[in-house]
């Protein structure tokens, strides 16, 4: 007999004083002590040096952008690859010249780059939406050497979720408008992706869902934004489910993590130990009740967890 899962309420931390409109894609870099994100709407790149004390409000550098902003990872020759609504670019300086790497092989009035991150030997990774979302459009693209992008997977509405298993040979994907999460067996010399399936599904958004109401406090969520430890648990920010799920290697979810939101975005690992579990949010489209509740929406949050995460991975496109 499985057993339920867990229902864990850990002491989370406030760390910006000005939410994000919507905040998502944040990583650690370990040489920097620094914690980066995107606020997708407020089009710009995010950053602020973290310490042990979590206790406290930290002061937040921005990189306003002409564009929305899906995800962002560090290169290891220094500087950043990022995808933007129109292509992935790189820059060699914070708030410096961006230059671009590839076009966006989509029509960008409808779709545009969302979650994304590089994968354990280095190749950048995004997926994108379709912001109408009335079909599943979106598609899961791998950035080659010599500048293309290849689609890797496809049937998402909204592409999120991307992560890949400490050991590199498992990737997950998923798409948060059907609340299914994939995963696939993964060659990482060939970026070849086998053996599709489902690896976990969450039941839908009752259509009479409300803030406030008993609807929103059973709803599980819709999967967001995701990390993975290293112990092969991945963690899905469950958006609109005031929850992270602790999902295990076989698929069963063993722990709900309780947030301090209505709307988790995506988690990641940082800190010296990479036992700080960072989560970006959302205020965007939210009720004026929802964000008189929870005034911190869109905030960047963290806590400790025993379990260290993994690192970030570097660019080396």
């Amino acid at each position: 007999m499985t057993n339920p899962p867990e229902h864990l309420s850990p002491q989370w931390h406030c760390l910006t004083a000005q939410p994000d409109t919507l905040g998502e894609s944040p990583f650690w870099n370990p040489h920097e002590k620094r914690l980066y994100w995107v606020d997708i709407p407020g089009q710009r790149l995010r950053r602020m040096t973290v310490g042990s004390d979590l206790t406290a409000l930290h002061a937040v550098e921005d990189w306003q952008l002409d564009e929305e902003p899906g995800c962002f990872a560090p290169a290891q020759k220094g500087g950043w690859v990022m995808a933007l609504r129109n292509g992935i670019y790189q820059a060699d300086i914070w708030g410096g010249e961006l230059t671009l790497l590839a076009a966006a092989p989509y029509d960008t009035t409808k779709l545009r780059f969302n979650d994304g991150k590089c994968d354990p030997v280095g190749h950048f990774w995004s997926g994108s939406m379709y912001e109408p979302r009335d079909q599943a459009a979106g598609v899961l693209y791998a950035l080659q050497r010599d500048g293309q992008l290849q689609a890797k997977a496809t049937q998402a509405t909204v592409a999120n979720g991307l992560a890949w298993s400490p050991d590199g040979k498992t990737i997950y994907w998923s798409d948060t408008a059907s609340h299914c999460i994939r995963a696939w067996d993964y060659d990482a010399p060939t970026q070849a992706l086998a053996h599709e399936r489902t690896f976990a599904q969450f039941p839908m958004k009752p259509k009479t869902w409300t803030y406030g109401t008993p609807e929103a406090q059973t709803y599980m969520g819709r999967p967001d934004g995701a990390a993975v430890d290293a112990e092969g648990f991945y963690y899905a920010a469950m958006y609109e489910g005031h929850r992270l799920a602790k999902i295990a290697p076989d698929g069963r979810c063993v722990a709900f993590i309780e947030t301090p939101v209505q709307c988790p975005t995506m988690p990641c690992f940082g800190g010296e130990d990479l036992k700080t579990l960072f989560i970006t949010t959302s205020a965007h489209g939210r009720s004026e009740a929802e964000l008189k509740a929870l005034p911190n929406s869109g905030c960047v949050f963290a806590t400790r967890v025993d379990t260290p995460g993994l690192p970030v991975s570097f660019c080396k496109n």
